[in-house]
């Protein structure tokens, strides 16, 4: 029967863990755009980050003494491309609304495979490619719809270079993945991203914001879910295949669009092709094309044959 074989696969605990990762972190989009007109954007960073790094040191506390140099390098190179990546991020979203941001942010999926090409020699694939320019022609439409040219403002400028850092980021967490404590790691580099953003607030002449309860409880909240979250998606991939938890993490700019619409938000239908662009090609950078061996037919092929 043709029904029988198409079976739906229901989602692993795992999976729905990384699902809620993606509208929480999705959500974060709305809460910093908030943030962002009652605080500078750099010391929003730091708060954030200090506050994930303080909780992460806590429930650490007891492998913290095992911390060696290595480590330090590690959670430190890390946590510099955090402080890039999400501090540039934060400082776009002062002008740009979060689902726009969302979109754009996504770029760093397809970005990725390019930089492990020019790093570590791994030639893109075909998709990769694909990918890559669906994405472009994303960013064209989303970010400037109504013009011709390439005229990006500010907020677009600053949020597209954070995706280098961002990419960066995920690629260092590979390369040391197994090489060192991630407990440890993961303490440091939350820490030095939130001392750096501390250090940028005179460098940049930004002044520390008069109390509002809106950036406190902002940046505390965002803290403890950078941390929660952090652990629970490394938990999770334990057990979910890379290419299964990149389709799941692609959804996250669609829940900021969601909640974006919902607080207000509004992308033109120009726009709204461009977004969906981007997720398209943020999708085609991670498939990799299935090979099957063509002389053997699996065992569950020729019971639906039968059926």
């Amino acid at each position: 029967m043709l029904h029988n074989r198409f079976r739906w696969r229901a989602f692993s605990r795992q999976e729905v863990v990384l699902v809620l990762a993606t509208v929480i972190w999705g959500a974060t989009f709305l809460i910093i755009h908030i943030a962002v007109q009652h605080s500078g954007p750099w010391f929003f960073v730091g708060m954030r980050f200090i506050t994930a790094g303080l909780i992460s040191a806590l429930l650490f506390a007891r492998v913290l003494k095992g911390l060696t140099l290595k480590e330090i390098g590690a959670g430190a190179a890390i946590g510099v491309m955090i402080f890039f990546g999400y501090g540039l991020q934060t400082a776009g979203l002062q002008t740009l609304n979060s689902s726009t941001s969302a979109f754009i942010s996504a770029l760093y999926v397809p970005l990725v495979p390019l930089l492990q090409w020019v790093v570590f020699r791994q030639k893109p694939g075909l998709l990769t490619w694909i990918g890559v320019s669906l994405a472009f022609i994303g960013l064209v439409l989303l970010a400037d719809p109504g013009s011709v040219g390439l005229t990006f403002g500010t907020g677009e400028i600053v949020t597209i270079i954070s995706t280098l850092p961002i990419a960066l980021e995920i690629i260092l967490i590979g390369w040391f993945a197994g090489k060192v404590h991630l407990g440890r790691v993961t303490v440091v580099q939350l820490l030095v991203a939130g001392f750096l953003g501390f250090l940028t607030v005179p460098i940049v002449g930004e002044q520390v914001p008069e109390f509002s309860w809106v950036w406190v409880i902002a940046s505390v909240a965002l803290g403890v879910a950078s941390c929660m979250i952090q652990l629970a998606m490394n938990w999770a991939q334990k057990s979910v295949s890379p290419t299964r938890a990149t389709i799941i993490y692609a959804g996250e700019p669609v829940w900021a669009a969601i909640i974006g619409r919902i607080a207000g938000d509004r992308l033109p239908p120009v726009a709204i092709v461009g977004a969906l662009l981007i997720v398209a090609g943020s999708l085609a950078s991670e498939l990799r094309p299935r090979r099957r061996d063509r002389s053997v037919i699996p065992t569950q092929a020729l019971e639906d044959i039968g059926q």
